[in-house]
């Protein structure tokens, strides 16, 4: 099979089964045993080097396969919930609708961005604290 065989949304839905069945108790305990197995076969193959290749020649290219599988998924959620996130900024009324689409400004920007929200936190807590203790606020 090609890639150019490989649909976007087949690779979708296998990336999705792949890193649903991988995140489970059931994985994790496969993945126990076939350690175990390995490790109680090394005195059968004498702890060769063959024995000690096929573990870690295994594991790589899971590895190696997961992080596609991963990353395809991480990218889609992370896509899912930066749409949430414009759709509620863009209908609350008194948002900053500048803020929809802010992964694609460039890290002076968001670091501008910042530094507002953490003024604007600091403000808070003054007046959350005045307001706690009785002193008027300034």
């Amino acid at each position: 099979m090609t890639a150019s065989h490989v649909t976007p949304s087949a690779f979708r839905r296998f990336a999705h089964s792949v890193s649903h069945a991988a995140g489970t108790p059931s994985a994790f305990v496969i993945a126990c045993l076939v350690i175990v197995v390995w490790g109680v076969t090394g005195p059968l193959y004498n702890y060769s080097d063959t024995w000690q290749l096929a573990i870690n020649t295994g594991t790589t290219i899971v590895t190696f396969l997961m992080c596609f599988v991963i990353q395809n998924t991480q990218n889609r959620d992370s896509q899912v919930v930066q749409l949430k996130l414009d759709e509620l900024i863009r209908a609350v009324e008194a948002a900053r609708t500048e803020l929809v689409d802010m992964e694609d400004l460039s890290d002076e920007e968001l670091h501008r961005l910042q530094h507002q929200f953490e003024s604007l936190r600091r403000s808070a807590e003054a007046a959350r604290s005045a307001r706690d203790t009785g002193e008027p606020q300034t």
